[in-house]
């Protein structure tokens, strides 16, 4: 796991006015507040800036309500990344722009062309070491099938997802070998999944909230161990467990307006490590 975490570039996209109104989500929650979801956004973005990442911001499209959740349309690992086909239709769009700005980092683009394929960024986890994928609504085998053929180094296992949107709506990396997951059957279900289909053994960092299992974890030179996670006002008790890691800059982020609506905080970016080319 050499070099999990380092990253150079965070690819975000604005979003657009027809967000709060248009956007995706498996449930009828309450409003958005679309001047509030900015507001979080704008920090969010600040705070990818003060780490150092270059951060590359896409230009919304009022016709793509979901556009601003970039990591649905890519899975970049190393100097590769795939182009994904997004389980929902209306989302298929979005995929254009992100295949420009991966190509102007110079990463070896693969496209996912196999029409009977699907595969959504936030349904793939990689440890590392290796990945999971989950067969979500928005994920199927097939697209699972076409990731590990673009990423043959890797190990490439499926984990059924019956409950919630994507596999990372209740679990994400916290650091190497951590796996951050939330408490409900359906997260501890597929931890348990995950642990015996690998040959990796993973610490677990279990967090009374699915939705707050979800962090960005990021190693930076000379910062070390950095970890944006849900905040006190947001999830309070899922808050306390990550305030309990030693060795990690804690960055709690407001991610109050996006959950309304399906998005959780990897949603928002897509990290590239540019110098990872040879």
């Amino acid at each position: 796991m050499a070099g999990f975490g380092n990253f150079t570039h965070a690819i975000v996209r604005a979003i657009p006015g027809s967000f709060a109104t248009g956007a995706l989500r498996t449930e009828n929650l309450e409003e958005v507040d679309p001047n509030r979801a900015l507001r979080e956004k704008k920090a969010y973005v600040a705070v990818l800036r003060e780490l150092g990442l270059e951060v590359l911001e896409l230009p919304a499209d009022e016709s793509m309500p979901d556009c601003v959740f970039v990591e649905d349309c890519a899975v970049v690992c190393g100097d590769t990344a795939l182009l994904t086909r997004p389980g929902a239709p209306s989302r298929r769009g979005e995929v254009e722009e992100m295949k420009t700005a991966l190509t102007n980092l110079s990463l070896n683009v693969v496209e996912m062309t196999d029409e009977t394929a699907t595969l959504d960024g936030g349904d793939v986890l990689f440890t590392g070491a290796e990945f999971f994928v989950g067969l979500s609504k928005r994920t199927n085998q097939r697209g699972a099938e076409i990731l590990a053929d673009t990423f043959k180094d890797y190990a490439v296992s499926t984990v059924p997802v019956s409950h919630g949107l994507h596999l990372k709506s209740f679990c994400s990396m916290a650091g190497p070998g951590l796996i951050a997951i939330g408490s409900s059957q359906t997260a501890q279900r597929a931890l348990k999944t995950m642990q015996q289909l690998s040959d990796h053994k993973y610490d677990k960092l279990t967090v009374p909230d699915d939705a707050a299992a979800n962090c960005v974890y990021i190693n930076m030179p000379g910062k070390g161990h950095i970890l944006l996670h849900v905040t006190p006002e947001q999830f309070p008790e899922s808050a306390k467990v990550f305030e309990k890691l030693k060795d990690y800059t804690l960055i709690p982020v407001s991610n109050l307006e996006n959950v309304k609506v399906d998005g959780a905080l990897s949603c928002c970016l897509v990290l590239a490590n540019k110098l990872a080319r040879v």
